[in-house]
């Protein structure tokens, strides 16, 4: 077990609580208000050194990045009703733990690795970033539905050929919150093409690119729709700002949005939390640094921030700083 795996499972510890919230979603809404306002537990009175902190540690094996989530009273098979802790790691593990027995061994624990058909997490050498070492497998927070007992993960994995085409696959998850069982066909691949001149372009096709796309942002789930947004790693061109919908129980693809077709950048970091949502199910997601023409009748969208219809993905409304539509990026 890695040092990373160390520190990540010491610091969940912390975050144990077994009282009968929810935690289904990064930043605990759609909202995305960091804020549960139904704890009575934890008050200034309770939440002190004689007799709050650190009751154990969860062993996992490798660097957590995405927020740990948690459902009460969850009937696993053959292991009667437990309060779970749903972890996943970049060494493209997912595990459930019982969140009130840290030490004992995970419910049920799912690896996407496959050591006997080559298919490993990426390093930080192949995809050219220091910032997450050594291995980049699950970075972006899951989503739990609790309609269908549901938990999306969204995976990186790679497999090396003897041949140099080395194949980089991005995967959407399905996974039974009792059992850890892939659900509805799945897993689905990642792939999407829109027209386009941007970087990377070949043919009047800007193709998403599992290699170079990073999935930062945490997974949505509104109305039976999964969305799934992606970055970079440290700004290794070339790559867009993607937004991508499936359908919850089909895993099939229904709407796909790149934000800066005929240009370049404009990643959707969100840091690692989710796009917000309004009432009528309109998506908030703001774009880092890139090219910006939409002011000019262009299709691009950097460092602004977009309103997106969540049927289509299409764009409803933006704004952007003045001084970056006078400056434009390239």
């Amino acid at each position: 077990m890695n040092i990373s795996g160390l520190l990540a499972a010491s610091t969940l510890a912390l975050a144990v609580n077994p009282c009968a919230a929810q935690v289904t979603t990064s930043q605990y809404n759609n909202s995305r208000t960091a804020a549960t306002l139904h704890e009575k537990i934890l008050t200034p009175q309770n939440v002190n050194a004689q007799q709050f902190g650190k009751i154990g540690a969860f062993k996992v094996d490798g660097a957590v990045y995405a927020q740990p989530l948690y459902v009460p009273a969850v009937l696993i098979p053959y292991k009667g009703t437990h309060d779970v802790l749903y972890v996943a790691t970049e060494h493209d593990s997912v595990y459930a733990f019982d969140a009130n027995r840290p030490g004992d061994p995970p419910l049920w624990k799912v690896s996407f690795l496959d050591k006997s058909r080559g298919v490993t997490a990426l390093s930080e050498d192949i995809v050219a970033c220091p910032f997450i070492r050594p291995e980049v497998g699950i970075t972006s927070t899951p989503v739990i539905d609790l309609k269908t007992g549901t938990l999306y993960v969204l995976a990186r994995t790679m497999i090396a050929h003897k041949s140099g085409d080395d194949e980089y696959l991005q995967l959407l998850h399905a996974l039974a919150i009792t059992t850890g069982v892939e659900k509805f066909g799945g897993p689905k691949l990642i792939a999407a093409s829109v027209p386009g001149k941007g970087a990377g372009a070949s043919r009047g096709q800007v193709a998403f690119d599992a290699l170079r796309e990073n999935p930062r942002a945490a997974l949505t789930l509104v109305n039976g729709t999964v969305y799934l947004e992606w970055a970079s790693s440290c700004d290794v061109d070339p790559y867009h700002g993607w937004v991508m919908s499936y359908d919850a129980q089909k895993l099939t693809q229904k709407s796909v949005l790149n934000v800066n077709p005929d240009g370049t950048q404009a990643g959707i970091w969100l840091s690692d939390t989710g796009p917000a949502v309004d009432a009528e199910g309109n998506l908030y997601v703001p774009t880092g640094n890139g090219t910006f023409d939409a002011a000019n009748g262009g299709r691009d969208y950097g460092d602004s921030v977009l309103k997106l219809d969540g049927s289509s993905l299409a764009i409803r409304d933006y704004f952007t700083a003045a001084r970056s539509a006078t400056h434009q990026r390239s």
